[in-house]
């Protein structure tokens, strides 16, 4: 389905937004047009999680989250894109990843489409975590339980922690 038009309000780096007007719908709807992301879970052999705490200007507050990042190298797949972010992110690499799904995290004002994935994370880091973020490390079922109580606030987080409890888990000592 596609509006009936669309005017350009606001284009930056790796965002851009539009008014839009769609059949059925009244007045402009503000859409806001964003590339894709990629966000893994990664679990230590001890069975850890480990999280990246960093701040999040939007929300004016530090939350912690999975490594995540949007497809922004030129050619770049969503795999390729997850692997990246938890090695920049943590310093860390993964000896096994998979897919764990997908979602449109906002999709009531914005078009992100964000890839999940669980790795099996290599015990001990090549290289140091990207600058401003501190690497937390909580046991696995700690996090999901803490995920089904609603006490995970970063969505991609609480939903990768959840998608990966429900599956047979291969890497988890």
């Amino acid at each position: 389905m596609l509006p009936t038009s669309s005017r350009r309000l606001y284009q930056g780096s790796s965002l851009s937004v539009a008014a839009e007007t769609w059949p059925g719908i009244e007045g402009d709807r503000e859409v806001v047009r964003h590339p894709a992301a990629a966000a893994v879970l990664p679990i230590l052999p001890s069975g850890d999680v480990l999280l990246v705490r960093q701040l999040r200007p939007a929300i004016r507050d530090v939350l912690t989250e999975i490594p995540a990042g949007i497809l922004d190298v030129e050619g770049e797949d969503a795999l390729s894109c997850a692997t990246r972010e938890l090695f920049e992110e943590t310093g860390h690499r993964h000896t096994t990843i998979e897919f764990l799904g997908g979602c449109y995290p906002s999709a009531g004002f914005c078009d992100e489409y964000l890839h999940l994935f669980v790795a099996r994370a290599a015990a001990e880091p090549e290289a140091e975590a990207e600058a401003g973020i501190t690497l937390v490390r909580e046991p696995l079922d700690r996090m999901v339980a803490a995920a089904r109580a609603g006490r995970v606030r970063d969505a991609k987080t609480a939903l990768a922690l959840l998608l990966a409890a429900g599956r047979e888990a291969p890497w988890v000592p």
